[in-house]
C-alpha cells in the first residue's frame, strides 16, 4: 500500500511545482500580464483531461496483464525525452532563450506550443498516475475505497503550490529548479514503473481469466443525468476557480502572488470534500453560501471596501463555493469500477471551464463578467440538485426551509449578476478586452477629464477642456519626477530623443518640443489604439510637437531586437513606466534588462523608473542594479496626500544615470528623498533569480 502512496503523492507534488515554475520561466515572454497564468491554468487543465483519458482506457479497457507494460513503455518515452531535453537546455524544463516569441500575435497558441514542448509529455505522464493507481488498488484491495487517495493526491498538490513561492523560489534560481525537478521526476518514473509492473502482476495472478478482463464490462452504467452533473459540477468549480482568479488579479489588486492563492483554496475543498463524506454537510454549506453571497453584493458595489478585506473574503467565498460543488461532486461519486470514467468527466469539466473563460467568454463578452455568470450557475445547480437528491439530516419543515433559501438565492443571485453587469455597461464610455485584459474609458465629472483604466489601475487621463488639453496629468505632472527629469535634462527642448517603456494615454508626449523624438513601447494593441485617438477621447500623441512613433510589442523584446539588428537609440532619457500598477512585471526590472536599457542610452542619458506601487517597493531592486552598473540615483516621491493640483497623482519615481552632474539640478535636488541603505541590501534580481516577498511592504 506504501507504494501507492508515494508514487501518488509524489505525482500531484511534481505537477504542482511544476506549473508555478514554468509559469515563471514563460511570464517574461508574454507581457507579465495574468493572462499568462490563465492560459497556463487552460493547458495543464487540457493536459490533465488527456491523462485521465488515458488512465480511463488502461484501466478499463485493457486486459491486466497488457496494463503495465503498455505504461512502462510510455513512462521510458518521458524519460528519454526529459533527459534529451536536459542536453540542449538550461534544465530539463526551462527552454533556452531561442524559444522567446519574436512576435505576440496569437499569444495562447504560442504558450501552447511551449508548454508542450517544454513539459507536456511529463506533464501528461503525471496526470496519468493518481486515477490509474487508484484503480489498480481499487482491484488489488476490493474491501478498501480508493477516493482517499485522491484526497492525498491533493494534500500533495497544495503543498507544492504553498512551498514554491516560499521555499523553492526565493531559495533557487530558475535553472536549480528545473534540474531539482527533473531528478524528482526520474525518481517519480521508478516509482510508476515498479507499481505498473508489481499492481499488474498481482492483479493477473490473484484476479484469475475473469479479471483480466476491463472491469467495466461486468458493471452497469452510472445514470446519464448524474455523469451530467459530474460534469456540471466540476466546470462550475473550475470556472469559479478562473473568475476568481480574474476578479483578484485584474479588479482588484494586480499582485503575482495572488495567482497562487485561488488555485490554493481550490486544491484545499478538494483534499477536505473527498476525504470524506464529513466534511460537507449541504444545509451548513448552503447557509454559508447565502451569507457570502449577500456579503458579496457590498464588496461588489462598494469601491471602498478595503484590498486586504476584499482578498481575503474572494478567498473565503471560493471556499464555500469549491465546497459547494465539490461536495456534491463526492456525494454523487461512482463505484470504485467506474473510478477513471469519473475522473475523466471531472476533468474534462475542468477543462471546459478554462475554455469558457480563455476561448469564449472574451469573444462573447467585453468585460470580465464570467464571476457574476458562474456565481449565478452555482446557486441554478444546487437548486436543481436540491430536488433531484433531497437533502438529507433536516426534519420536513427545515427541509423545506432550506430548499425555499436556495431556491430563493438562485433567483436573487442571478438578478444581482444581471443587474451587476448592466451597471457596468453603463459606467464605460469604452470597454475592450484581450489577452491582456480589460481596457476601459470612463468620465471623470470632477476633474471634466476622460480616464483610461486598466483592471483596477488608472493609466492616465486627459481633461476635456481645450485649455487644459495639453496639461500632462496624474503620474506624470510636471512636479513628477519625469516632469523635472524631462525639464532639467540638458538636451530638453535641443532635439532630445526620449523612449518610454509603456504608452498608457500617450501622457509624456505633451513635454515634446519641435525636433524632439519620442518612441513609445507598448504590448497592449488595445491601448495603442486608444491612445491614437480611437473614440477622440485622448490626443496626446495626435498634438504633439515631436516625432512619435509607437512600437507594438513586448518591450525588452523589441529593445533586443532593435539591438541585434544594429538600430541603438541613443536615448537622452528612457522612461519604464511599466511597474505604476500593482503588477510587477519582472523580467524588465532585472540585470540583463537594465544592460539591456544602457546599451540603448545615450552617453549622457539618464533613466526614469515610475515605482509608484501600493503593494511592492521597488528602490531595494533598482538600487542594487545602480550598484551593479555604477550609476548615480536618486528617488523622487509625491505623496498623495500633499498633492493640490488637480492635473497630479502622488507618485514615486527613481531616477538613475552614469553621469551625477544630470541628477544634481536643484528642482531634483528638492524633490528628493534620502536614501536609508540599511533596507536596500536585497540579493540583485536577475533573468534567473528574483523574490518578490523581498520588496513587500
Amino acid at each position: 500500500m506504501m507504494l501507492y502512496v508515494l508514487s501518488i503523492f509524489l505525482s500531484a507534488f511534481l505537477i504542482f511545482q511544476v506549473q508555478p515554475m514554468i509559469a515563471r520561466v514563460i511570464l517574461p515572454w508574454f507581457g507579465g500580464t495574468p493572462a499568462v497564468w490563465s492560459t497556463t491554468m487552460l493547458f495543464f487543465q487540457v493536459l490533465l483531461t488527456g491523462g485521465y483519458a488515458y488512465a480511463y482506457w488502461l484501466a478499463g479497457r485493457v486486459r491486466a496483464s497488457s496494463q503495465g507494460r503498455i505504461h512502462m513503455v510510455v513512462l521510458a518515452i518521458s524519460l528519454a525525452l526529459v533527459i534529451m531535453l536536459g542536453i540542449f537546455w538550461p534544465s530539463p524544463i526551462t527552454p533556452g532563450a531561442n524559444w522567446k516569441p519574436a512576435q505576440l500575435d496569437w499569444p495562447i497558441w504560442q504558450i501552447f506550443v511551449l508548454l508542450l514542448v517544454s513539459v507536456g509529455l511529463p506533464y501528461f505522464i503525471l496526470s496519468t498516475n493518481s486515477p490509474l493507481m487508484q484503480a489498480w488498488f481499487a482491484r488489488a484491495f476490493p474491501d478498501k475505497s480508493p477516493y482517499w487517495l485522491y484526497a492525498l493526491s491533493n494534500v500533495g498538490s497544495l503543498l507544492a503550490l504553498l512551498s514554491y513561492p516560499v521555499l523553492i523560489e526565493p531559495l533557487l534560481t530558475l535553472r536549480q529548479q528545473g534540474w531539482l525537478w527533473a531528478g524528482g521526476y526520474v525518481l517519480f518514473v521508478a516509482l510508476a514503473g515498479f507499481g505498473a509492473a508489481r499492481s499488474a502482476r498481482k492483479i493477473a495472478r490473484d484476479a484469475g481469466p475473469a479479471g483480466d478482463l476491463p472491469v467495466n464490462t461486468r458493471v452497469s452504467n452510472p445514470p446519464v443525468f448524474i455523469q451530467i452533473f459530474w460534469l456540471a459540477l466540476s466546470a462550475a468549480a473550475s470556472l469559479a476557480l478562473l473568475a476568481v482568479t480574474s476578479q483578484l488579479t485584474q479588479e482588484v489588486a494586480v499582485i503575482p502572488f495572488l495567482w497562487v492563492l485561488p488555485l490554493a483554496v481550490y486544491l484545499l475543498t478538494f483534499v477536505l470534500a473527498f476525504s470524506s463524506e464529513g466534511w460537507y454537510r449541504r444545509p451548513l454549506f448552503s447557509v454559508l453560501l447565502a451569507l457570502v453571497s449577500v456579503v458579496m453584493v457590498w464588496v461588489l458595489w462598494d469601491a471602498r471596501v478595503n484590498i486586504a478585506f476584499q482578498v481575503v473574503f474572494y478567498a473565503f467565498f471560493l471556499f464555500v463555493f469549491g465546497m459547494v460543488a465539490h461536495g456534491e461532486l463526492y456525494r454523487l461519486r461512482p463505484e470504485p469500477a467506474f473510478l477513471t470514467r469519473f475522473y475523466l468527466v471531472v476533468s474534462l469539466g475542468g477543462a471546459l471551464g478554462g475554455i469558457l473563460i480563455n476561448f469564449v467568454m472574451p469573444l462573447v463578452f467585453n468585460n470580465y463578467w464570467e464571476f457574476y455568470i458562474t456565481w449565478a450557475l452555482l446557486w441554478v445547480l444546487l437548486a436543481i440538485l436540491t430536488f433531484v437528491r433531497p437533502t438529507t439530516g433536516l426534519a420536513p419543515r427545515w427541509r423545506f426551509w432550506h430548499d425555499a433559501l436556495v431556491g430563493s438565492m438562485a433567483v436573487l443571485v442571478t438578478i444581482v449578476s444581471t443587474y451587476s453587469i448592466y451597471q457596468t455597461l453603463r459606467l464605460d464610455l469604452y470597454s475592450e478586452r484581450n489577452f491582456f485584459g480589460v481596457l476601459r474609458v470612463r468620465y471623470d465629472n470632477t476633474k471634466n477629464a476622460y480616464n483610461m483604466v486598466h483592471g483596477a489601475t488608472l493609466h492616465g487621463f486627459q481633461f476635456i477642456d481645450p485649455a487644459r488639453r495639453d496639461t500632462p496629468t496624474s503620474y506624470f505632472w510636471r512636479g513628477s519626477g519625469v516632469g523635472l527629469a524631462i525639464k532639467n535634462h540638458p538636451r530638453y527642448g535641443q532635439g532630445m530623443r526620449v523612449g518610454v517603456l509603456g504608452l498608457g494615454v500617450g501622457t509624456l508626449a505633451a513635454y515634446a518640443q519641435p525636433g524632439d523624438s519620442y518612441r513609445f513601447y507598448e504590448i497592449n494593441p488595445l491601448v495603442v489604439a486608444v491612445a491614437e485617438g480611437q473614440g477622440d477621447y485622448f490626443s496626446f500623441l495626435d498634438d504633439s510637437q515631436a516625432d512619435v512613433s509607437v512600437v507594438l510589442g513586448d518591450a525588452r523584446i523589441s529593445l533586443e531586437q532593435e539591438l541585434a539588428a544594429g538600430q541603438k537609440q541613443d536615448f537622452d532619457l528612457l522612461v519604464l513606466d511599466t511597474f505604476s500598477s500593482d503588477s510587477i512585471p519582472v523580467h524588465l526590472v532585472t540585470r540583463e534588462a537594465f544592460a539591456l536599457y544602457l546599451e540603448h542610452l545615450d552617453r549622457d542619458g539618464m533613466i526614469a523608473a515610475n515605482i509608484s506601487n501600493r503593494h511592492l517597493d521597488l528602490t531595494p531592486v533598482l538600487y542594487q542594479i545602480s550598484q551593479e552598473f555604477n550609476l548615480s540615483m536618486r528617488v523622487v516621491m509625491i505623496l498623495p496626500d500633499l498633492v493640490e493640483h488637480p492635473e497630479a497623482s502622488g507618485s514615486q519615481w527613481v531616477l538613475m544615470a552614469h553621469n551625477p552632474e544630470l541628477l544634481s539640478a536643484p528642482e531634483i535636488v528638492a524633490q528628493s528623498m534620502s536614501l536609508d541603505t540599511s533596507h536596500l541590501n536585497i540579493r540583485l534580481w536577475t533573468d534567473d533569480f528574483s523574490n518578490l516577498f523581498q520588496v513587500l511592504k
